[in-house]
């Protein structure tokens, strides 16, 4: 059985950090690119950070150079870890798994929230 589940969310003062974590179990992760999205109440579903096999790296232009993006593969989990958070990041945050052969994000978490106050 396919999961991810997310953890580390939580409520921080702007200009704070936090790290979520996403533990995959029940597939072969390093088939699998792996990626963040966020959604903030009331707008759509919006990509975070993703990192592909190679260990390359891309970023949404709002979160450029305050999030990175990371995995431990003897773990089977990725990380996101967010410095400088603003009130706009404040969305639930969701990891999935891209499938390199069925070229679509197959899995994904349930969300973990994250707050961050003015």
């Amino acid at each position: 059985q396919v999961q991810l589940v997310e953890s580390g969310g939580g409520l921080v003062q702007a200009g704070g950090s936090l790290s979520v974590s996403c533990a995959a179990s029940g597939y072969t992760f390093r088939n699998y690119n792996a990626a963040w999205f966020r959604q903030a109440p009331g707008k759509e579903r919006e990509f975070v950070a993703a990192i592909v096999w190679s260990g390359s790296t891309y970023y949404a232009d709002s979160v450029k150079g305050r999030f990175a993006i990371a995995t431990d593969n003897a773990k089977n989990t990725v990380y996101l870890q967010m410095n400088s958070l603003k009130p706009e990041d404040t969305a639930v945050y969701y990891c999935a798994a891209y499938d390199l052969g069925g070229g679509k994000y197959r899995y994904w978490g349930q969300g973990t929230q994250v707050t961050v106050s003015s």
